[in-house]
This record gives C-alpha cells, structure tokens and sequence, in this order.
C-alpha cells in the first residue's frame, strides 16, 4: 500500500477482514454466555458469583451421581469370567471420585477454569461410557450387550447439568462428547469378535435380542445432539435474560441512590413505562429545608470542605426525615425538598411532618453546636411545612423524566421557609396544617401561633403562621 494512502483506503481493505472476524466473535460470545453484552463491573462481578455458585451446584450433583453409580454397581448382579483386575467400573467410579472432590475443591476457591470445566464435562461421559461398556462384562455377554443398556439416559442428566454454566458451548460440549462416546462404544461392538454378525434391520429382532440396529443407534446420536442444541439455545436465552434482570437490579440498587426508595419502587415497579404526563392527586405534606449563610460559607470554604459540609448536614437530616415517613424528592445544593404521604400514602402525614421538624431543629442544632466546638463553621437551619393536594408523576420529555411532587402546598412550603428569615425562626407553618397535625396526633406542644395574620411573600393572602420551636 502506497504512504500516500488516506484513512478511507485503508478502512476499504480492512473492512473484509473484520466483518470476517465480527461473526467469529460472535460465535465465541455465544458459546461461553456472553452474548457480546459490555456490563458494568459491579454487574459483571454479580454473574461471576452466580456462576461460581452454579458450578458448586454442579460439584455436588456430580458426586450424587458417583455415590448413585456406586450403589447400583454394589448391588446389582455380577457374572464375571475375567479377572478381578479388570473389572473397570470400580477404578473409574474411584478416580472420578477424586476428580468430584477435587473439583468441588476448586469451585469453592473460586478457580475452576475453562479448561478445567471441559475436563470435568470429558471425565462425566468417560465414566459413564466406561460404566455402559462394563455391562458386557459383568453378565458376561458381547460387547453388542452394552448398547442395550438403559444407563444411557444419564447422559441427559450430564447435559442438562451444563445449563447451571450459563454458557451454551459447555452445554454443546456435553453433548457433543457424549455423542462420540456412544459412538465409540457401537463401534467397539461391531468390531468385537462376532461383532458385525450381530448387525440387524430387523426392529423386531433388534429389541429382542443383542442384534445392533445401526438406524437405531443414529437415532440415539441425533437424539442426544438435538437435545443438547435444544438446551444451549434455552441457555443462552436464559443468561440474556439473566444479564438483564442482574444488570436491572443493580440499576434500581444505584436508583436508589439517586431517589427516594419510595421513589425508585415507584419508577421500578411500574406496570407501563413512566410517561411524561402521567400522574395522580393526593393529600400531603411539603418541607422544605435550607441551610442559612449557605452562599457566604461557599465564598470561604474551599470545594473539598463545602462539599464535606454538605454531606455532614444531610446526613444528619435524612434519617430523621425517613424515621418519620418521609421521602426527599430532590436536593437542592444546600436545600432538601421532602414530602411526607405523596410518594407513600399515610393517614398522618401532618404529625409526621411536624414532628419530623421538631427532631430535624433538635439534631441539626447538635450538629451545629458539635461544630462550633470543633472550630469549624455551623450555619442554622430554616424549614417550612405546609399541607394540602398535590400531584405526583413525572414530568419531562420522552428522552428525559424527571419524577417529580408539585402542587400549591410545595409553592407555600418553600415561601414559607423562605419566611423563616424576616420571622427571624427556625421553622414556620400555617395554622391549617397544625389544625391537620392535631387532628392526626400531633400534640402540638412546641408550636406558637402567631396573634396576628401576616403577609407572606408569594402567597397572595395573609396567613396565621405558626412557629415550631
């Protein structure tokens, strides 16, 4: 290729060559569970752990099935006419055991490979096809005699075992391998002395007697395959599926962090898909809490401290306020909008707010005064609580929602919050709302109403205002 070559030269030779690579890619995707899905670590280490404990799973079938061939070996009818040394099912029923543990032994450490896992899928059809060929000599009868045996259908059990992998290519493995074991052992009965005089196509004589049907030994091949193609396509379906419901959970697990749980269980746990729009009307309470000097204290603080305060604060406030039922709809830098029976229904969501705010100007002010001791800044607090009809959804645009409460009562809260600085206190109300809170429960014992209405700004008439001490 000349120097002289531009980007778009070189992408028109190269391009054969990787889309010859993207289905190979593919294929390897498909076959070990991944489906090509790029997952968050936190995901990915979540189906790491399903899967160690799925071969553990698989660990301790494989040793049932040791214990179950070891019974059935001990008790079933033995007509040897060869030497004891040659008896096979004893020595592979033992080393497999050793296998099982060792296995299981490195399951639980979590270092069971890929190449460890198709030695453990190898060693499940060698015993088994061992254990079938031994038939022959146990009752003392052709080789042909072992094709007659039922223990076959274990394969099965092997194959499905697979699926607990998650991965559709150790599934196929199974069956594959089994395939060529039955295989193997129909042509070590057709190559026996005597063997190709056994050869029938007569169905009838094949099911009574030791003839081998070649047609019927196919059937059993292409039975075994077609069950294992079956089952690795259910695989790969079911770990797409599997990656989703992990990759969602971990999703509502970090939503969570992000809303309210109430919030998130509501956006989670949708029946339809949220739409802008939707919504519903309930009765509740709105709070709005905020921090005083909050903009001076940013003009001297440096980013590291500012943001150190900020978690300080909320982190005292936000038990209190879920103690009490309530749920924050969003921060607002230094401010906390909360709303008590809008995201979770209550029959008392007056009282618990009120009494929220009562334990909110309690903790806050232990946090301020630890603080203060420590020399460090501690700025108060304002809040403001009002009830009444809001409506919650979420609002947006189809590209971008927003689960939001609004409504009169939020408007008023905020305003009277905002109040709290010309009343020059720490938390206001309206008079309705402590009417509510009493009728609910409240007992009302650190409230004073105001003697006077007084005039709110944003709120068009005049309102009987109650401090909260």
């Amino acid at each position: 290729m000349p120097a002289s070559a531009t980007a778009t030269d070189i992408a028109r030779v190269t391009a054969p060559a990787v889309a010859s690579i993207r289905p190979w890619r593919r294929a390897r995707d498909w076959l070990s569970g991944n489906a090509g899905a790029v997952l968050p670590m936190r995901v990915q280490r979540e189906l790491d752990a399903q899967r160690r404990h799925n071969e553990i799973l698989i660990g301790w079938v494989q040793a049932a099935l040791v214990l179950t061939f070891a019974l059935l070996y001990a008790f079933s009818r033995k007509t040897f006419a060869v030497d004891v040394m040659l008896r096979p099912v004893p020595w592979a029923l033992g080393v497999y055991a050793v296998f099982v543990a060792y296995r299981l032994y490195l399951a639980y450490r979590g270092r069971l490979t890929i190449n460890r896992q198709i030695l453990s899928v190898i060693a499940d059809n060698c015993v088994l096809m061992v254990t079938i060929w031994s038939f022959h000599l146990q009752y003392g009868q052709p080789a042909a005699f072992s094709l007659k045996a039922p223990t076959l259908f274990y394969v099965f059990i092997f194959i499905a075992l697979r699926t607990l992998t998650l991965m559709p290519g150790m599934v196929l493995l199974a069956g594959a391998v089994a395939a060529l074991g039955w295989l193997g052992l129909v042509g070590i009965a057709i190559n026996a002395p005597g063997g190709m005089d056994l050869i029938t196509r007569d169905y009838v004589v094949y099911l009574t007697s030791i003839s081998v049907l070649i047609g019927g030994e196919v059937d059993k091949v292409i039975s075994i395959l077609l069950v294992a193609l079956v089952l690795a396509i259910a695989t790969a379906r079911a770990g797409a599926l599997l990656h989703r419901s992990v990759a969602g959970q971990a999703a509502a697990m970090q939503l969570a962090r992000f809303f309210s749980p109430e919030i998130a269980a509501t956006i989670v746990n949708a029946d339809e898909i949220l739409k802008p729009g939707s919504g519903r009307q309930t009765e509740a309470a709105a709070m709005f809490i905020d921090m005083r000097g909050f903009t001076r204290l940013a003009a001297s603080m440096t980013p590291t401290e500012l943001v150190g305060l900020l978690g300080e604060y909320q982190k005292v406030a936000v038990p209190v306020i879920q103690k009490h039922g309530g749920s924050v709809i969003t921060y607002l830098g230094d401010g906390i909008m909360v709303t008590f029976g809008a995201t979770r229904p209550s029959a008392s969501y007056a009282a618990d707010a009120l009494r929220a705010t009562a334990e909110l100007l309690d903790a806050l002010e232990a946090w301020a005064a630890a603080r203060r001791a420590a020399n460090r800044p501690a700025p108060g607090v304002g809040i403001g609580v009002e009830v009444g009809t809001v409506t919650c959804g979420a609002i947006g645009d189809d590209r971008r929602l927003e689960y939001a409460v609004i409504g009169d009562p939020v408007n008023r809260a905020a305003k009277l919050e905002n109040h709290t600085k010309v009343e020059q206190v720490r938390a206001l109300t309206s008079a309705e709302t402590l009417q509510r809170a009493l009728a609910q429960g409240f007992d009302g014992a650190r409230c004073t109403t105001r003697p006077e209405p007084c005039n709110v700004t944003g709120i068009a008439d005049s309102l009987n205002v109650v401090v909260i001490a």
